[in-house]
């Protein structure tokens, strides 16, 4: 049960509003993945904004959850507290967050201590739990238990590298350009300098990876 006061007013209003964003299904995948995730004879809560609350609110199962996610011997959090003191609580609360954080979970997807602890938003705690599971299943480092669609993989970047040639021939590219604008002043050209170089690494990839790009870039240059 929240460990606050009634709301009354506006407060009431904007509290109604952040509690529809709460999502049921939601709540029963994310208690189905800490169950499995911690390996452990967890009871299972009764469905229920609250009890998800009062499930969750000491941060015991939260600090197994993190935890559960490195290596064994790896803890981010070496010990963990079953106290019934609200201080120990919410230590342990914000232990977990400052875990999430460091394992990749964005801040701006981190919930609050007091988001949980009081109930003020279960939704930015399913939030941050959701967060969480993508990145387990993305790193892929056989740490991560549980059904692996319970969450979506988060996308990877994929950065092209350039070799020495293909600079070169980057640079090629803007003279080539530089010098079909010969009526431009100095200072015009000098501001597209940079522009026309990526542009250049652009085409140099462009006719190495593609063959249809290749014969393209042939004709034009013949014309």
């Amino acid at each position: 049960m929240a460990n606050r006061g009634p709301s009354y007013g506006l407060s009431r209003e904007v509290q109604e509003k952040i509690e529809q964003k709460y999502d049921a299904e939601l709540e029963s995948r994310l208690v189905n993945w800490i169950i499995v995730q911690c390996g452990e004879q967890i009871e299972h809560p009764p469905p229920g904004r609250q009890h998800f609350q009062t499930w969750l609110m000491d941060g015991t199962l939260l600090c197994k959850l993190i935890n559960s996610l490195h290596p064994k011997g790896n803890e981010p959090i070496a010990k963990i507290s079953e106290s019934k003191m609200a201080f120990k609580q919410m230590e342990q609360i914000s232990q977990f967050l400052k875990a999430a954080e460091i394992y990749g979970v964005r801040t701006t997807d981190i919930f609050q201590t007091v988001d949980l602890w009081e109930g003020k938003d279960m939704a930015a705690v399913q939030r941050t739990l959701m967060a969480l599971g993508s990145l387990a299943v993305t790193k892929d480092d056989g740490c991560y238990k549980g059904d692996p669609s319970w969450f979506h993989r988060k996308a990877q970047q994929n950065r092209r590298g350039f070799s020495e040639e293909q600079l070169r021939q980057g640079q090629n590219v803007i003279g080539l350009q530089m010098g079909s604008n010969k009526g431009a002043s100095q200072s015009v050209q000098a501001e597209n300098k940079d522009a026309l170089y990526f542009v250049g690494l652009f085409r140099v990839a462009n006719i190495e990876f593609r063959p249809e790009y290749r014969q393209k870039e042939s004709k034009e240059f013949l014309s």
